[in-house]
């Protein structure tokens, strides 16, 4: 997740998804930090790194072994620089190198990947409804597409004790009941895409070369603000649409390892810009 989209400082996070009638729990934990360093002008250069590891229990019997991808690391290195373009709108450029691996090996070519995003940032923080608007486009380089992809985030605090946020990937409602405490409901969606090192032998003489997991979840949460920027929050929700899938060498499905909804719980502590 970049800099552009979701500008945390640090976050430490922990996600799982209990086992459902496939037999597969997965549970991933994620740290960030980024350092924003001010330049003239009011002009910053942002360093940062995000790690994400997923851990399966699989109580399933696979007509394969799943030794090599019961663990899957990513790593992002995040270089960002931003500027005002004009006293209303600010532009920010983030690239990511990631290795997106099992890891049991060294490293190779296809653990490593090259994301970029840039997007135009509008906000307005004095007004009685303020807002904040983002628009840009992020490419990815899991996704197989040759082209970005829109990236889109437009906040509005439109009552005193609520606000609205509309965008891709997340989309969320907030109220506030006071400065400390916030509910929230939210749609979004999550994921991964890791290679595999040693090919995975499928059945009908099939190879597996990397695993994917994509999910749109709907939720519930609740956040507590020790102050306007440091906080703990909580999510329970149900994933409305899920595929876990094994794909080949062409990113093809090889083998479904789960395709079916199951609930999504995420805890975590956060010191953001917003």
């Amino acid at each position: 997740m970049s800099y552009a989209q979701t500008p945390d400082l640090v976050r430490l996070e922990y996600t799982v998804i209990p086992e459902n009638d496939f037999g597969i729990r997965t549970n991933r934990y994620r740290a960030l930090l980024n350092v924003p360093m001010k330049l003239a002008n009011n002009d910053y250069f942002i360093a940062g790194m995000e790690y994400n590891r997923y851990e399966f229990e699989i109580e399933r019997d696979l007509p394969f072994s799943s030794d090599n991808f019961e663990r899957l690391h990513i790593i992002d290195l995040n270089l960002g620089y931003t500027f005002k373009m004009n006293p209303d709108w600010r532009i920010v450029a983030v690239l990511t190198p990631r290795i997106s691996s099992n890891i049991e090996q060294g490293l190779d070519n296809n653990d490593l990947r090259l994301n970029a995003s840039m997007v135009f940032w509008k906000e307005e923080k004095e007004l009685e409804k303020p807002y904040r608007l983002i628009l840009g486009l992020s490419y990815n380089s899991a996704t197989g597409l040759p082209f970005p992809l829109p990236l889109i985030n437009y906040y509005k605090r439109f009552k005193p004790n609520w606000s609205y946020t509309l965008g891709i990937p997340r989309s969320d409602l907030k109220f506030y009941i006071n400065d400390k405490h916030v509910i929230q409901t939210a749609l979004f969606l999550d994921g991964y895409y890791v290679n595999i090192q040693k090919e995975i032998a499928l059945p009908d003489n099939r190879s597996g070369a990397s695993i994917s997991l994509s999910a749109f979840v709907g939720a519930l949460g609740y956040q507590y603000k020790f102050t306007k920027e440091i906080s703990v929050y909580a999510l329970a929700g149900y994933s409305i649409l899920q595929e876990g899938l094994i794909r080949d060498g062409d990113r093809n499905r090889a083998f479904t390892l789960n395709d079916e909804g199951n609930f999504y719980l995420r805890t975590g502590f956060k010191i953001g810009i917003f």
